[in-house]
């Protein structure tokens, strides 16, 4: 039975919500300042304990005696409404960790290839083609995935999306690993980078409908800063399985080269993954557009509490009965019938990003510095370096992205790559060429290595995160699915070109030409940004002109 001392103590708290458990529970007041972090409702201002296992820490009428005195106190009131009506941060937490658990493996997928280069090309025979499609065929299922995977989380679902996501992060892991030609190998990476679009898609959907709107922002940045740690994970991984090993292309466990243990460790996340998702609710807007209208009540209420449960349901009903399906038809203007001018620039965003060269260092790192005379373990403790300075960049960008503007960040990444790319390219025009190989002095390969990582910088400070941000909140209502689709397509689909085409460059126009096309391309938009992007800080969603 149980003893109700909140009757005795406060009358303004909600009655206790009956539970099959309660029949043989004792009560025990909560003495903790973070009032929302037990895995309990939200509402609720006990903890239930089976008097089996512990007995009640304090009297009926002291309980009451300490409840009074907080309930008249003005310091706590503030605390009391909020643990009534507040999230549940610790479930929260927990969704916001697995969620981001798929931006991890983004980054770890496409950061993992960057040690497997040379590995590839003995194993496989492929020429500077070869190579490139090799490395560059994820991209093409991340372009398809991408565009897929919002219409398929509206029929499935999105934790059943992101499960088969997950799934697909194993195949592919497990073979691309064992492959034994390159079109088997081709294959397998097709499979994960379905997985990379989908998960790039999903992950920060999921995170915004399942989190308190004044803290969407800094949890949806989350996912670039997972995909970052993804990437360094990759590379410090990359490192230690050569430097074990000897170098990547030598044989390590079971007999097996060590570049294919590189791909066989993603196994270890990617299950992780896969595991956790079962333990977190399905999206809540999903389950009302299913018209399961109790379950979606059910998981608000564990996030937010009983009245702010009853209060999105509404608004999701509202919604979702105003919302119609994203059809490509909406980018187009109602009166000219031709593509809106926000349509192009979001396209534009989404190709400058990868035309000024990132994924050429996050792919290619261990080849480039290995072209200019650094041993491949110095080559791969590079990548380490510059993925850490990476995680500082993009953290930094967080913290200042809503003081300083969405745009002023642009600009200031535009014009800081272009300048330190310039200097790459006329670093490595003063090498010289040694048995087939370009040798820098130790003058131009100190200028190269600091200018690389402060270009690295530069990316992740502005164009990284900035790009994905301003994709999500500068197009209107009614058109945002469709251009975040078609925007998100054109990404992979010039990521997929810049990462194809530079084992071309490299052999045609040398590392001098392939730099210095990035930097042109970092200087053009700079334009870009000053003429035809707009501010969207401070702006809500509903504010946005097409």
């Amino acid at each position: 039975m149980l003893r109700r001392i909140r009757d005795r103590a406060c009358p303004r708290w909600p009655p206790l919500r009956p539970r099959k458990c309660d029949c043989r529970c004792a009560i025990r007041p909560r003495c903790s300042f973070c009032l929302s972090a037990w895995p309990f409702s939200p509402g609720s201002k006990f903890v239930f304990v089976k008097r089996r296992l512990a007995k009640p820490q304090i009297s009926v009428k002291g309980s009451a005696n300490i409840y009074t005195r907080l309930c008249n106190s003005t310091a706590w009131e503030g605390i009391l409404e909020r643990a009534q009506t507040g999230a549940n941060m610790a479930l929260i937490s927990a969704i916001v960790a697995v969620a981001t658990l798929g931006g991890f493996l983004f980054g770890f997928d496409s950061g993992v290839i960057n040690g497997t280069v040379d590995g590839l090309r003995i194993a496989f025979d492929s020429d500077e083609v070869g190579t490139g499609f090799n490395v560059a065929s994820m991209l093409l299922g991340c372009a398809v995935g991408a565009f897929v995977a919002g219409r398929l989380s509206d029929i499935l679902g999105r934790k059943r999306t992101l499960l088969i996501a997950a799934a697909f992060f194993i195949i592919s892991a497990y073979g691309s690993g064992i492959a034994g030609s390159s079109g088997e190998f081709v294959i397998y990476r097709i499979i994960g980078g379905l997985a990379v679009g989908a998960a790039s898609v999903l992950a920060p959907a999921y995170i915004s409908e399942v989190t308190p709107a004044a803290m969407r922002g800094r949890l949806s940045s989350l996912q670039q800063v997972m995909i970052i740690v993804g990437l360094t994970a990759a590379f410090l991984s990359n490192y230690l399985l050569a430097e074990f090993a000897g170098s990547s292309t030598d044989q390590f466990w079971l007999g097996f080269e060590a570049w294919r243990w590189m791909f066989w460790m993603e196994l270890i996340p990617a299950t992780i993954f896969l595991l956790a998702l079962f333990f977190i609710p399905e999206s809540p807007r999903y389950l009302v557009t299913r018209g399961d209208r109790d379950k979606a009540h059910s998981v608000l209420y564990r996030l937010f509490g009983h009245e702010t449960a009853n209060r999105k349901v509404g608004e999701i009903e509202t919604s979702v009965s105003n919302d119609h399906a994203p059809r490509l038809s909406d980018l187009l203007d109602r009166n000219t019938r031709k593509v809106r001018r926000i349509v192009w620039v979001g396209i534009g965003l989404a190709v400058f990003q990868q035309l000024v060269g990132i994924n050429v260092v996050f792919y290619y790192g261990a080849v480039l510095w290995q072209a200019v005379g650094f041993s491949e373990s110095d080559a791969l403790k590079i990548n380490i370096l510059s993925g850490a300075i990476s995680i500082a960049s993009v953290l930094l960008a967080i913290a200042l992205i809503d003081r300083l503007g969405r745009k002023p960040l642009l600009l200031i990444g535009s014009i800081g790559m272009a300048v330190t790319l310039a200097i790459m390219s006329f670093a490595f025009m003063s090498g010289s060429l040694v048995d087939g190989k370009l040798q820098l002095s130790d003058g131009a390969g100190l200028a190269a290595l600091v200018a690389a990582n402060i270009y690295v910088a530069f990316f992740n400070f502005s164009w990284g995160p900035v790009m994905w941000v301003m994709l999500g909140e500068m197009f209107p209502n009614q058109i945002r699915g469709s251009g975040l689709a078609v925007s998100g397509f054109a990404q992979w689909v010039a990521n997929f070109g810049i990462t194809m085409t530079f084992p071309i460059m490299l052999a045609s126009i040398g590392l001098t030409g392939a730099y210095g096309f990035y930097a042109i391309s970092a200087a053009v938009s700079v334009v870009f940004v000053w003429l035809m992007v707009r501010e969207t800080k401070g702006l809500e969603l509903e504010q946005m002109e097409g």
